[in-house]
């Protein structure tokens, strides 16, 4: 897998992320999404969105506002409880969380060495003069204070008046959203339980040290959904929130492999007791092996009836479900899938990162699931100074653009081109030359046929351009190369 220095520099260079405000000196943590990042990110959406609600009769969507009454998060307990342990170096002034100062790496001046300056991997101590760390980790030099709480909401204020009746939050996560509005949901779509309610949206935490590139930053985007059980049934002899807790687990855990994260990359913890939010009755996360090791990718929570009991008790507003066969009003309990767009990202690109030698030459690839890559096609012309193989390259791509991204792209030779295409992912380029559009100075009619190439075996086939549209239908919707190759004549490659 690359570092995350190499992730960072391919981000940067082809166009997915950039640092934000970075004229200015960059604001630390803050991340801005480019051209092909943006598509990468509206493609983890709505996959996301297609899988867990459009697919499913039990799930509707919800786009609830950043802003809410900030009453809201006194009852929630995010006021109280959303904090984490926070030291400072009396030395450089920096700050850190007091729970992962052991993970992160330490510098260390040994005294058992002449050139004793060194950057020593978390947890593990000196090989040298054996030390641990007892010091500030960034400077080596620095006592630290003793660990205080600091909470992470973001405030704000409402008004042209900052005082305290003017004070709210920028939300630290979206569930709540759909927890206020449980009753309004429930009386709009008239669903019977089990149902859930999704939303996908910003959500801001005043993080103490975020870092790692897009892995932890003080704004973020999340997929969130709150699945609502009524907890007096059984499920295959099992109470229904437990089945339908285990059930999000195996299928969240199952689709990041569906679009390509390899398995081996991919675990599940289960929360101690002493780890569980005050919420949550059980609490198992997906973790995923990033570069700086293994890390939460989504957690799934069973948050039993907590919130919508603390939010009935606050407002005096009923937020139950009327039991038909029983004749009972019941609050029901809520399994809370709950993953990030940025991490999906994160994970996506990591687990798509290749390096290898063709040719005795270096190849990176991103191997993208055709769903997630952010571009499907490239249409490449390959002289660009024959107008009518530029004009049929542009009818192309604007043709296959109607069902899919597609660009068009003329600014290399071919072989740079392919190379270009594969470094960002996508799944297939279609090459117009001369032998299409035929050569009139000659008296030689085209072909219509252009070569069209796979990514990842870097075959090339020649396909009727009226043809290619069914033939990418078969391809983007889960075809396999293989089966469509063997169906038309294989185009040598020449370059790439």
């Amino acid at each position: 897998m690359a570092d995350m220095e190499t992730l960072v520099s391919l981000c940067k260079r082809r166009g997915f992320i950039f640092q934000s405000s970075e004229i200015y000196g960059g604001l630390a943590s803050s991340w801005d999404y480019g051209p092909l990042g943006v598509e990468l990110r509206r493609n983890i959406r709505a996959l996301w969105w297609r899988d867990v609600v459009q697919l499913r009769r039990d799930v509707v969507g919800l786009e609830a506002a950043i802003l809410m009454h900030a009453r809201v998060w006194q009852t929630s307990g995010h006021l109280e409880r959303f904090t984490d342990p926070m030291v400072d170096c009396r030395e450089c002034k920096r700050r850190f969380r007091a729970d992962q100062l052991d993970e992160q790496p330490w510098t260390h001046y040994c005294p058992a060495k002449k050139d004793n300056k060194f950057v020593i991997p978390g947890a593990e101590p000196c090989k040298h003069c054996g030390a641990r760390r007892a010091l500030c980790p960034e400077c080596g030099k620095g006592e630290l204070t003793e660990p205080r709480q600091f909470n992470l909401m973001l405030k704000t204020f409402l008004g042209p008046v900052e005082d305290e009746a003017a004070v709210t939050y920028l939300r630290p996560e979206t569930a709540q959203g759909m927890f206020v509005n449980f009753d309004n949901v429930l009386q709009a779509v008239r669903r019977k339980l089990p149902f859930g309610i999704a939303q996908v949206g910003k959500s801001f935490r005043n993080e103490i040290t975020p870092g790692n590139f897009i892995f932890r930053t003080r704004e973020f985007e999340q997929m969130e959904m709150e699945f609502f059980v009524n907890p007096l049934d059984t499920v295959d002899g099992q109470p229904a929130d437990e089945y339908w807790h285990e059930f999000w687990i195996q299928e969240r855990f199952a689709w990041y492999q569906r679009y390509g994260i390899r398995g081996e990359n991919l675990r599940l913890r289960e929360h101690p007791k002493e780890e569980l939010s005050h919420y949550s009755k059980r609490t198992v996360d997906i973790e995923y092996r990033f570069p700086m090791g293994w890390s939460e990718l989504e957690g799934i929570a069973n948050r039993t009836d907590y919130d919508l009991k603390a939010h009935a008790a606050a407002t005096g507003k009923s937020l139950t479900y009327y039991d038909e066969e029983r004749k009972t009003h019941v609050v029901p309990y809520v399994v809370e899938p709950a993953g990030g767009v940025d991490r999906s990202l994160l994970a996506f690109l990591a687990d798509a990162h290749h390096a290898e030698e063709v040719r005795g030459e270096k190849r990176v690839v991103l191997r993208f699931h055709p769903e997630i890559a952010p571009v499907k096609i490239a249409v490449l012309p390959l002289l660009r100074n024959r107008e009518e193989i530029v004009r049929e390259a542009w009818a192309i791509r604007d043709a296959l653009a109607r069902r899919w991204t597609a660009v068009y792209d003329d600014t290399a030779a071919i072989g740079r081109l392919y190379r270009r295409q594969d470094e960002v992912g996508t799944p297939y380029c279609v090459t117009v030359d001369v032998r299409t559009v035929g050569d009139l100075a000659k008296g030689e009619a085209g072909d219509r046929r252009v070569t069209i190439r796979d990514r990842d075996s870097m075959g090339q086939i020649r396909v009727p351009v009226v043809e290619l549209e069914p033939v990418f239908a078969e391809l983007l919707g889960g075809g396999a190369w293989s089966v469509v190759a063997a169906r038309y004549p294989a185009q040598a490659a020449a370059s790439g």
